[in-house]
């Protein structure tokens, strides 16, 4: 009801009007789309005028795809990922990707029958027959390119919405549901029924539509990360970006980066182009594509260096890669505000390289008026709304939909740090997250006596009396002997607060779940844990009383994937979590020691250590972290190589000399495993000739 009474308020407040230019824009690129390709010649249309990374024939315009996607942004985005989403196209190498229904076909037999499916979608809704484009297999392979294309020569019957997750979350909001496995087509025609239906939107257009859902409702992930991006090296970029609005990246021997599907496809190329004698380049690819999705309304800052911002920057359009180019073809438009430009008081290390995140607080002070001779305030920014940060979010949606999750990974990836942040953000202190580390401390530590976040942790002798319930010895009691009395459990006497208060929100976190027994731990309320059996009552084996888990109670455990003591999970107790990846990450070390670039070296060792172990067995990223912030000296580097990194390794490795050999390469003994020894300031050097050589040149 909510939701709704904010539909109609916020319906009621929008301001029409200013959708007109846009409006006039969108009609003028559906007019050049009919123009170019009118629907009765589509069932002759050449393969030349329809796929990307063809050249066009002389004088015929872009192709339909890339129209489509670049060329027609008024009409709605479906930009994004890689060129897959066209069903068909050329790829860098020269040979044809087609979709899985196509796979077997020449070119042109694929084309003839893409092309025919088309016709038959376009024929379909022409005679109101909506339903024939859902037995349309291969047009499924492109939901959203194929709902642009309905919207544009049929917008009377189809909104300016493409993207199947955002159509469903709008149905939602409009109060109604979408078949399973509907395509994003089907979803579209469902959400204009709703839109119709409802009085507050009587004589609106479908752009005023799509327009207001994304201004109010926007599905999107609100917290995305900032990114830093060198224009060239030593910004020699900085003009030709600043005056054209863009900014630029390298690279170019890669062709489109829209060409691309995963990170693993790229990391090939970068190293057929750049052989880096070392494991490297994942990372890099990772950026790249991270760069080639950057989206609308995305903040970056463009940099000199390591202490100079040069400007802060809104993306304004869609990525592109530009062939009359000589030089840095890679381009994403930016509005550029340079009034953020100013040296730094301190150097960023991890701004060494073209890419590199930026903390929100850290960006918060570029953008604020922090005086440039002052220090760095220790206050978070207080301006704008608080925004959760994506892993945050993804855990508190995985709670809202399973009741309970568990993140799992390598040591060191910061999964407990996860789980109280999204605690932190459960118990409406989300500010706590952006703030410096004493005082996001001190917050978690005020959250926890608070009585609504309660923290365990499981181990080996842990039991159902601990958690539920159970006899135990009472130490009030004054006579004689031993006098046991019944004990309620921590989740036991949490569901109990929860019930009696329906409105708070309760949370349990489970540090290293999986060292506990878990189904003797839980006992029978590992049934009481879904969500659709939530507030159902069930005797307790041990007192017989009756007990229901509320609703407002959630679990969240953190599982260490290294550690070869423990048992897989019992099933019926890992049917009833979600399970969440926190994997090592490259970019939360980026930084440099002497030659050494941390990320690189990070990403290469945990490239050997999952290609010779597993990678459950990999390194988080918190061994090469101090306070929060990257390792930046030779000594801290000396002290967690060699009296972290090696023994853990040497611990997974179980004395096999051969082993660790062949993860460490030229710093173990071969015959021995014995790792060796050298000065804090001769280990960076050798790190960087074992696991980083050759990488393709930084930006900074």
């Amino acid at each position: 009801m909510t939701d709704q009474m904010d539909l109609r308020t916020a319906a009621a407040a929008f301001d029409r009007s200013a959708v007109a230019a846009t409006e006039t824009a969108a009609e003028d690129e559906r007019k050049q789309v009919l123009s170019q390709f009118p629907l009765e010649e589509w069932g002759t249309l050449p393969l030349s005028r329809y796929a990307l990374g063809q050249a066009a024939p002389s004088g015929s315009g872009p192709a339909y795809c890339r129209l489509m996607e670049f060329g027609t942004p008024n009409l709605g985005s479906i930009k994004g990922g890689s060129a897959a989403k066209h069903i068909m196209y050329h790829h860098n190498s020269g040979e044809w990707r087609v979709a899985a229904p196509l796979r077997g076909m020449e070119p042109q037999e694929a084309w003839a029958e893409l092309r025919g499916q088309f016709v038959r979608a376009f024929e379909g809704v022409a005679a109101g027959d909506f339903e024939a484009v859902d037995d349309l297999e291969v047009l499924r392979f492109g939901p959203t390119l194929v709902t642009k294309s309905l919207a544009t020569y049929f917008p009377d019957h189809f909104l300016p919405v493409y993207a199947g997750e955002h159509l469903r979350r709008f149905v939602t909001l409009l109060g109604g549901s979408v078949q399973a496995g509907a395509p994003a087509w089907h979803s579209n025609r469902r959400l204009l029924e709703l839109v119709r239906a409802r009085a507050e939107f009587a004589g609106w257009s479908g752009l005023e539509v799509m327009s207001f859902l994304y201004e109010r409702f926007d599905p999107r992930p609100q917290q995305r990360s900032i990114w830093k991006i060198a224009p060239g090296e030593r910004g020699r970029l900085w003009d030709e970006c600043r005056n054209g609005g863009v900014i630029r990246v390298g690279w170019d021997e890669l062709g489109d980066l829209g060409q691309y599907q995963s990170d693993t496809e790229l990391k090939q190329a970068l190293d057929a182009h750049w052989p880096r004698g070392s494991d490297g380049s994942l990372t890099l690819a990772r950026r790249l594509l991270a760069f080639r999705d950057l989206e609308t309304g995305d903040r970056i800052v463009a940099n000199r260096g390591t202490d100079e911002v040069l400007a802060t920057g809104t993306v304004s359009g869609s990525y592109r890669f530009e062939t009359d180019q000589s030089e840095y073809r890679h381009v994403v438009p930016v509005s550029w505000d340079v009034s953020h430009a100013r040296k730094l008081p301190q150097p960023q290390h991890g701004w060494r390289s073209t890419f590199a995140k930026v903390q929100p607080t850290l960006f918060a002070r570029i953008t604020s008026s922090v005086a440039e001779s002052g220090a760095e305030s220790a206050e978070p920014y207080a301006g704008g709304p608080v925004t959760l940060p994506e892993d945050v979010a993804g855990v508190l949606e995985a709670l809202k939909r399973k009741g309970q999750v568990i993140l799992h990974g390598p040591p060191g990836t910061g999964k407990t740090r996860l789980a109280l942040g999204a605690a932190l953000a459960l118990a409406g202190r989300a500010d706590a997250l952006n703030s410096t580390p004493d005082q996001r401390a001190a917050a978690q530590a005020e959250m926890l006596r608070d009585g609504r976040i309660h923290m365990v942790t499981f181990h080996p002798s842990y039991g159902y009396e601990d958690f539920v319930e159970g006899f135990k010895p009472d130490l009030s009691a004054t006579g004689p002997g031993l006098t046991l009395a019944l004990t309620d459990g921590v989740f036991h006497t949490l569901c109990a607060q929860a019930s009696a208060d329906p409105d708070g929100k309760y949370l349990l976190i489970i540090d290293e779940i999986n060292r506990g027994d878990l189904p003797r731990i839980f006992g029978e309320l590992v049934t009481l844990l879904e969500l659709d059996k939530r507030g159902l009552p069930l005797a307790l084996s041990v007192s017989r009383r009756t007990f229901s888990v509320p609703k407002n109670v959630h679990i969240i455990g953190t599982m260490n994937t290294a550690d070869r003591s423990i048992s897989h999970l019992d099933a019926a107790v890992r049917r009833r979590f979600a399970f969440l990846p926190v994997g090592p990450d490259p970019d939360a070390v980026s930084g440099t020691v002497g030659p050494l670039d941390l990320a690189q070296f990070f990403e290469s060792l945990n490239t050997r250590i999952a290609r010779h172990l597993d990678a459950d067995h990999q390194i988080g990223h918190a061994y090469l972290l101090r306070d929060g912030e990257p390792i930046a000296g030779e000594d801290d580097l000396a002290a967690a190589f060699h009296h972290e990194v090696i023994p853990l390794l040497e611990d997974y490795c179980l004395g096999r000399a051969d082993l660790l050999h062949r993860i460490l390469g030229s710093l173990v003994d071969e015959q021995s495993g014995r790792p060796a020894f050298m000065s804090p300031q001769d280990l960076a050097a050798a790190l960087a000739t074992e696991f980083t050589s050759g990488a393709p040149g930084p930006d900074a």
